[in-house]
C-alpha cells in the first residue's frame, strides 16, 4: 500500500500539466487555426489540404511563428524550415541537397565511424545505463561536421555543436531555458570557418555571409543533428522495449527489409514532428465542395494557420495503431499507408529523406553489434526524458540479480521525474511563450520587411 500510494495519488498529474501546456499554446495560435485530422475531418482532407498549393506559407501570419523562432535562434529567419516560398528558399534548398547528397557507402561508413566513437567510450566490462538522445548526441554532431567541412570533426567543435543542439532540443521540450550566449560560441567558431573558406560547398548565393552561417548552423547544426538524435534514441528504445523484436535484428543484422520495418514502425507511432503548421496564402477547400450541393463546401480561407498533425495521420488506418509492430509493414508498402514520417513531397518534403534512414540503419547495426538493450522507462513520442536505457554488453556473463534492481530504479526514476518534469516543463513554457510573445522576433521581422528596414539580429529581439 505504501509503495503504490504515490502513483495513484499522482497520477493524473502529468497528464493535467499537459493538457495545461496545449491549451496555453492553442491559445498562442489564435482563432484562425485548424489541425487535421480531425473529427470532422479525415485522412483524406489531411492529404489534400497537406499537398495544395496554398498551404505554403510558413511563418508570417501565425502566432505560433515567434515562439518558434524563440526557440530556434540565432537566425531563424534563415532556417530551411522557416523561410518562406520563393526564390530564396529554393536557393536554400537546393544548397542543402547539394550537402547530404553522397553514395549510400559513404554516408554509412561516416554514420558508422560517429557512433562507433562515442561507443567506444563506453565500458565492455558492465552495464552502462545512459539517455539515449544524450549518448548519440555527440556522435550526429560529428556526422553533421563531415557533412559540411568534409573532414574529421575536431572534439572541440563536436562540444560546440552538441552543446547547442541540446540547448535548443531542451528548450523546444520546456525543460530547461534557452541560453543565447551558448549558441552564440557556435555561430562564432562557424562564422571564423565560412569567412576563411573552409566550407567545400556552393553555399546559399542569396545569403549575406552571416546569415550563410545561421544557415549552416539551424540546417544542420541544429535540425539534423536534433532530429537524427531523437529518432535514434526513438528506435533503440522501442527495441529495448520489445526484446522479441530486438533478438530478431541482432540475429540477422544484415536483414535490411526487416530493419526498415523497425524504422517504418517507429516513425509511425513515435514521428520526430508533432505538429507541422503552414499559413494558407489562398482559400483552400476542406471537402470537394460538392458539384450537386450535397458534399462539404467548408473552405479555410486566406491566412488560416493549418496545424498537421503527424501522430493523429499515422493512427489512422491501422488496426491497434497504438501497438508497436513491424510486420504490420510486411504487406502494405509504406506510399500506401498514412505515413509521412519525411512530410509530402509537394510540401517542404525532409531534405534528409534519404540520409536519415541510411544513418540510422547504420546506428542500430552499430549498436546492436556491441550492446543488449533493456528498459523500462515509459516511451512516448515527445520522450522528454531522453530515452533512459540499459546497455548490456555483449558476452558479458549474465547477472540477474543487478539486471532486475537496475530495471527497478529505472522505472521508479522515470516516474518520479514523470511528476516533476511536467510541472516544470507548464512553468518555464509559460515563462518562454511570454517571452517570446514580447520579443516578438518573426512579427518584427515581417514588419521590417514592409516597411523597407533592414533587419537587424539582436538578443533582445530573439534572434542571438
Amino acid at each position: 500500500m505504501v509503495k503504490s500510494r504515490p502513483e495513484t495519488a499522482t497520477w493524473w498529474l502529468p497528464r493535467g500539466v499537459v493538457a495545461l501546456r496545449v491549451r496555453i499554446f492553442e491559445k498562442v495560435n489564435g482563432d484562425r487555426a485548424v489541425t487535421l485530422p480531425s473529427a470532422e475531418h479525415g485522412p483524406e482532407v489531411f492529404e489534400r489540404v497537406y499537398a495544395h498549393p496554398a498551404a505554403n506559407g510558413r511563418s508570417e501570419g501565425a502566432g505560433l511563428s515567434d515562439l518558434f523562432w524563440y526557440w530556434l535562434a540565432p537566425g531563424p529567419e534563415v532556417h530551411q524550415e522557416h523561410l518562406e516560398p520563393g526564390e530564396r528558399y529554393e536557393d536554400v534548398a537546393a544548397a542543402t541537397r547539394r550537402i547530404v547528397a553522397g553514395s549510400s557507402a559513404g554516408l554509412t561508413a561516416a554514420a558508422v565511424r560517429a557512433v562507433a566513437g562515442v561507443l567506444d567510450t563506453l565500458p565492455d566490462s558492465r552495464i552502462s545505463l545512459v539517455r539515449l538522445r544524450d549518448l548519440v548526441m555527440p556522435a550526429w554532431a560529428a556526422f553533421a561536421y563531415e557533412l559540411v567541412f568534409r573532414e574529421p570533426c575536431p572534439p572541440h567543435a563536436r562540444d560546440l555543436i552538441t552543446a547547442h543542439a541540446d540547448d535548443v532540443i531542451t528548450a523546444l521540450k520546456c525543460t530547461g531555458l534557452r541560453h543565447p550566449r551558448r549558441r552564440a560560441r557556435l555561430t562564432a567558431y562557424l562564422h571564423e570557418r565560412v569567412a576563411a573558406g573552409d566550407v567545400p560547398h556552393r553555399l546559399p548565393e542569396s545569403l549575406s555571409l552571416p546569415e550563410q552561417v545561421h544557415y549552416l548552423q539551424g540546417t544542420f547544426f541544429n535540425t539534423a543533428v536534433v532530429q537524427l538524435s531523437e529518432a535514434t534514441a526513438h528506435v533503440l528504445l522501442a527495441l529495448a522495449r520489445h526484446p522479441e523484436v530486438q533478438h530478431r535484428l541482432a540475429s540477422a543484422p544484415e536483414d535490411d527489409r526487416y530493419l526498415n520495418r523497425v524504422l517504418d514502425e517507429t516513425m509511425r507511432l513515435y514521428p520526430l514532428f508533432g505538429i507541422a503548421h503552414r499559413i494558407t496564402t489562398g482559400a483552400i477547400p476542406l471537402g470537394d465542395g460538392g458539384s450537386d450541393g450535397e458534399g462539404d463546401a467548408t473552405v479555410l480561407p486566406a491566412g488560416s494557420v493549418v496545424c498537421f498533425s503527424y501522430p493523429g495521420y499515422h493512427a489512422t488506418g491501422y488496426e491497434r495503431p497504438e501497438v508497436f509492430d513491424p510486420d504490420r509493414w510486411a504487406a502494405p508498402a509504406a506510399k500506401d499507408a498514412h505515413h509521412i514520417p519525411y512530410g509530402v513531397a509537394a510540401n517542404r518534403p525532409c531534405p534528409a529523406w534519404r540520409l536519415s534512414p541510411i544513418a540510422l540503419r547504420a546506428a542500430v547495426r552499430e549498436v546492436l553489434g556491441r550492446f543488449r538493450l533493456d528498459s523500462t522507462a515509459s516511451h512516448t513520442r515527445s520522450s522528454p526524458h531522453r530515452a533512459p536505457c540499459l546497455l548490456i554488453p555483449r558476452g558479458l556473463p549474465p547477472a540477474p540479480r543487478r539486471l532486475r534492481a537496475l530495471r527497478r530504479f529505472v522505472r521508479l526514476r522515470d516516474g518520479v521525474e514523470d511528476v516533476t518534469r511536467g510541472v516544470r516543463q507548464l512553468v518555464l513554457g509559460t515563462v518562454m511563450v511570454l517571452h517570446a510573445r514580447r520579443l516578438r522576433p518573426a512579427a518584427r521581422h515581417f514588419e521590417d520587411q514592409r516597411a523597407g528596414r533592414c533587419p537587424v539580429p539582436h538578443p533582445e529581439r530573439g534572434n542571438g
